[in-house]
């Protein structure tokens, strides 16, 4: 191991020993080569080439694709005494020609810049006088035209092969599959023995799925364990932010809105709250997350489906980025399911676009579905193989399968007996054999399959007609006030009659109240003592962040403090001992924390 990378290690960031593969990754670029990491949030990226660009000569370049997350990682590394800045359109002309003397004259060493800006001819122009200790493009998955978060500004990136030929170029994503993964290579010319593949799970986050029966008292029960703490909530609509976070006001939640429909004054204020709140909600639609570098976000709920199991992986992985327990929950209904079908379909993309993106909602359904481990099928979609993690709602309470291939036909035919065209409330009427004005005038009073699954109740029902949508053996037709159809799947299963296990409905949420909750789990690991030290921690380090108008998290993480709490150091030696507290943040910080734990002994 390279020992300058060893002695940033220890001396700037407070850590004894790298994690995983950030040893090799960190060797192998201090040597001159590119690297592609993939490595999940949490997992310490940024020391992969944050470390070779101090300890190398010259200044480090790194590609970011927010404003905001470009501001908090300068903040933090200016905290802990690296000289960083940012390099972006919002810098006064004053400003910007005093951080291109920094550069000219060599006193950076990390260099933040959003591709947009890097693109402009001017930019590339004066950087190529610079001496690059290397250049790292973070969340690379955006230049893949096949992710989920393409930027066309990303895709013009190649440029940096052609300019900076002899520069290590590092490309690092937490989320990429396998073909994004051989795009990036190929485009920025990066060569397969270059690439290291951490993997993809995050042991720390419980996963859970339900299927909506009431969304609100879901999210309530929900939110119930986790008081005090931040997390997010992702809606699928401008309209549901909105009604949703309003509705988590009036229970009592410090609930904020983010969509792209807000005024960007209205949005950054409202993100720069819940980036420096200790116990702030964000709804949100996914304009909301690429980026969050908040590291204390204990939970994340999905208010609806998600569009793919790549998106689902990367804002879950919001959640958690500290390490310490963090819980996820995702609700969805044949609503869903049919909505994002539209989506697809309705789209101006290709047909081989159309085609993959059904591929990758056919997957999340799998997920959604499955009687199995919830991390297994996860794992499985990005080639990672698990046993059963025990932290997921099926690992803790195994769903109960019943033989639905009875009600799968009557289901089905139903559908086609009713002519393929009304919802599912009144194929479940008919099912039941509920006489009403408008069965009885179109007949179907009088047809075979007229109450012939009174074996099931309503809700029953409403659970088999999701779980075939699911399948795709039934479509829904949103376009036509969500008329029911059968799939050729469906056809085919009438035909074959195979044999269909089914879940049966109405245990998630007695499952899942089983999950324990976020940091309170991890607090618990604390006598009752230190649980309070803890808290009078986290008081002292609000109270310093809000005189330096920084988040809290970039003073010291939860995870530090509750080292702190658990260790009681009474000198800046001891203090020194704490992993996450480097010689900066000793100087800065340490007689502030050392008084405030002298004190509550």
């Amino acid at each position: 191991m390279n020992p300058a990378a060893l002695e940033i290690l220890k001396t700037v960031y407070g850590y004894d020993a790298f994690r995983g593969p950030q040893a090799k990754i960190v060797d192998h670029v201090m040597e001159g080569n590119n690297a592609f990491v993939l490595m999940p949030t949490g997992g310490g990226k940024s020391l992969c080439y944050q470390i070779p660009a101090i300890a190398r000569p010259g200044m480090g370049l790194v590609v970011s694709p927010l404003l905001a997350l470009m501001a908090d990682q300068v903040a933090a590394l200016r905290e802990a005494g690296v000289r960083a800045a940012a390099l972006n359109s919002d810098l006064p002309p004053d400003a910007r020609r005093a951080l291109w003397r920094d550069i000219e004259n060599g006193h950076l060493d990390l260099l933040y810049v959003a591709p947009e800006t890097l693109l402009r001819p001017d930019v590339l122009e004066m950087l190529t006088g610079v001496r690059l200790s290397l250049i790292a493009i973070d969340e690379a998955h955006c230049l893949s035209q096949w992710g989920h978060d393409f930027r066309p500004s990303y895709r013009q990136l190649d440029i940096l092969v052609r300019h900076f030929p002899d520069t290590p170029r590092m490309a690092l994503t937490a989320t990429a599959d396998e073909p994004t993964r051989e795009e990036i290579l190929a485009h920025l010319n990066i060569d397969e023995d270059d690439a290291f593949i951490a993997g993809f799970d995050r042991p720390n986050i419980r996963y859970a799925i339900e299927e909506k029966d009431n969304p609100r008292a879901q999210l309530k029960d929900f939110l119930k364990r986790h008081k005090g703490e931040s997390g997010i909530v992702y809606c699928l609509s401008k309209r549901k932010v909105e009604e949703t976070a309003a509705w988590l006001r009036e229970q009592g939640h410090d609930a904020l809105a983010y969509h792209a429909g807000m005024d960007k004054a209205d949005r950054e204020a409202n993100q720069m709250t819940f980036q420096r709140g200790e116990a702030v909600i964000m709804v949100a639609t996914v304009a909301f997350g690429m980026g969050i570098d908040k590291p204390d976000v204990r939970f994340v709920a999905h208010f609806d489906l998600p569009g793919s199991i790549e998106a689902f992986y990367q804002e879950t992985g919001r959640a958690g980025r500290d390490g310490l327990p963090s819980e996820t929950l995702m609700l969805y209904g044949s609503d869903d399911i049919g909505l994002r079908t539209r989506f697809i379909e309705e789209s101006d993309a290709p047909d081989q676009r159309k085609h993959m993106e059904r591929q990758k909602l056919d997957a999340l359904l799998g997920l959604a579905e499955t009687a199995g481990c919830r991390r297994q099928v996860l794992l499985s979609y990005f080639g990672d193989q698990s046993e059963p993690c025990g932290n997921c709602d099926t690992c803790a309470a195994p769903p109960k399968m019943f033989d639905g291939t009875i009600a799968a036909q009557k289901a089905l035919s139903c559908i086609y007996r009713t002519g393929e065209r009304f919802g599912q409330g009144y194929i479940i009427d008919v099912l039941l054999g509920t006489e009403n004005e408008r069965i009885r005038q179109f007949g179907h009073n009088k047809i075979s399959t007229f109450g012939i699954g009174q074996e099931h109740n309503s809700r029953t029902w409403r659970a088999i007609l999701r779980q075939l949508i699911a399948l795709r053996l039934v479509e829904v037709d949103l376009a036509g006030h969500g008329g029911l159809s059968i799939a050729r799947a469906g056809r085919d299963f009438l035909r074959d009659k195979p044999t269909l296990m089914l879940r049966q409905p109405g245990l998630q949420r007695e499952r899942n109240r089983t999950i324990a909750s976020g940091s309170s789990a991890a607090q618990s690991q604390l006598s009752e003592h230190d649980q309070g030290l803890f808290q009078a921690l986290r008081q002292k380090r609000m109270e310093l962040a809000r005189a330096q108008n920084v988040p809290p998290y970039v003073i010291f993480h939860d995870k530090t403090l509750l080292e702190l709490a658990a260790a009681k150091p009474s000198s800046r030696a001891e203090m020194g001992q704490v992993p996450g507290i480097g010689e900066a943040k000793l100087d800065r910080y340490g007689p502030a924390f050392l008084l405030v734990i002298a004190e509550y002994q």
